[in-house]
């Protein structure tokens, strides 16, 4: 097996965007439901305008120069290519940081948080709060993508990160994520306990288990909404996850071959996600950024892989890992759905923090407070 890692540059030419133009402009939009509200998928008169922005004024070589400007490189590990950005601080005692994002995320969540992260003395923070950031792309999404065969596990995908770690000459680091990131990310710890030295996730480690239900008259107020809202969640929204998981060949077909497609999938789950719920998602994370995203999926034909990564292996989450023992700490947000007394058994909580705003998005939705959390948490643990 080879260890070499290569500069990556993104480079999408010209021709790929004027087919992108022509296809949004030829764009065949469906006949409004009853209604035309979020309630059945994203509204035909909602989205006919934000792909009407994307065609005429969206800049994608805007974006792509912003992603550009941060190193970025490509490897091979288990046989899957793995392309991931990484940022070194100018700090003399900055600590390595693996972000890992999720699903319908890419790297591009993280933009706004590499700054304070690596640079705090430029963004009113302590010096002493720096980090080196590798950022990868899920295996399957986008520049990390596709994926050529099965087994790529929220275990398995922790042990590839411990190794592209290992590539960089890491000795101890921190992880974070969120979605698929935040199970991913206790992974890692297990897979190398002796190098992790703490996990923060937002939205936490793992979700309640069906029991939870059972359980309503020893929860609190809070903990009672959390449930509540994942029964919801299973009654209204879990049909993608039922599609991604069973078909997601038979998905990708549309979402590959129509942008008008592939931009209502994803921001269906942004509207559903962002907090508060009943405002429009490019009211509270900038539509260029939202857009960028779904360019990442678009770009590199990967909605069908990263659908197969993603929830290609949704029997793990009611199992009970084994706890790695490395000091874990959770942000949750408004959105989030997590329970501490369910996350303990498997998870080492060392600090936990309810936030009554803020959504599924961390890093896109509430950046400070994030980066706020992060900093805090890693600062005894460096």
């Amino acid at each position: 097996m080879s260890d070499e890692i290569t500069p990556f540059r993104i480079d999408i030419s010209q021709d790929q965007l004027d087919d992108l133009r022509s296809r949004l402009a030829a764009a065949r939009f469906p006949a409004p439901l009853p209604g035309d509200d979020w309630d059945t998928g994203a509204p035909v008169g909602w989205l006919r305008e934000l792909a009407e922005y994307w065609r005429t004024e969206y800049d994608w070589r805007a974006a792509e120069a912003e992603l550009n400007r941060y190193p970025q490189f490509t490897t091979e590990i288990e046989g899957q290519r793995i392309h991931f950005l990484h940022i070194r601080s100018e700090e003399p005692g900055a600590v390595p940081l693996l972000l890992t994002h999720g699903w319908p995320g890419s790297v591009v969540e993280f933009l706004d948080i590499i700054g304070p992260l690596t640079d705090p003395r430029a963004h009113g923070g302590d010096p002493a709060d720096a980090f080196h950031l590798v950022i990868p792309s899920l295996p399957g999404f986008g520049f990390s993508g596709p994926v050529s065969e099965p087994g790529w596990s929220r275990a398995r995908i922790g042990r590839v990160w411990a190794e592209l770690m290992r590539r960089l000459g890491y000795e101890r680091y921190g992880v974070q994520g969120g979605d698929i990131g935040g199970a991913v990310s206790p992974e890692v710890a297990r897979h190398a306990p002796d190098r992790v030295i703490g996990v923060h996730v937002n939205g936490g480690p793992n979700l309640p288990p069906p029991s939870a239900a059972d359980d309503l008259d020893e929860l609190t107020e809070l903990e009672r909404d959390r449930v509540r809202r994942i029964q919801a969640f299973m009654r209204e929204e879990f049909g993608y996850i039922s599609i991604q998981s069973t078909r997601p060949q038979a998905l990708a077909y549309g979402l590959v071959d129509s942008p008008v497609g592939q931009l209502a999938w994803i921001m269906d789950k942004f509207r559903e996600w962002t907090h508060p719920r009943n405002v429009d998602p490019d009211k509270i994370i900038d539509r260029d950024r939202l857009l960028t995203n779904v360019m990442v999926y678009w770009l590199t034909g990967t909605a069908g892989s990263a659908a197969y990564v993603g929830y290609g292996h949704t029997g793990e989450w009611g199992s009970t890992p084994v706890n790695s023992g490395v000091p874990t700490g959770v942000i949750a947000f408004a959105h989030d759905v997590c329970i501490r007394r369910y996350c303990e058994p498997s998870n080492t909580i060392t600090r936990w923090t309810d936030v009554d705003h803020g959504g599924h998005f961390a890093a896109l939705e509430e950046p400070e407070m994030l980066v706020a959390d992060v900093r805090e948490f890693f600062r005894d643990l460096r």
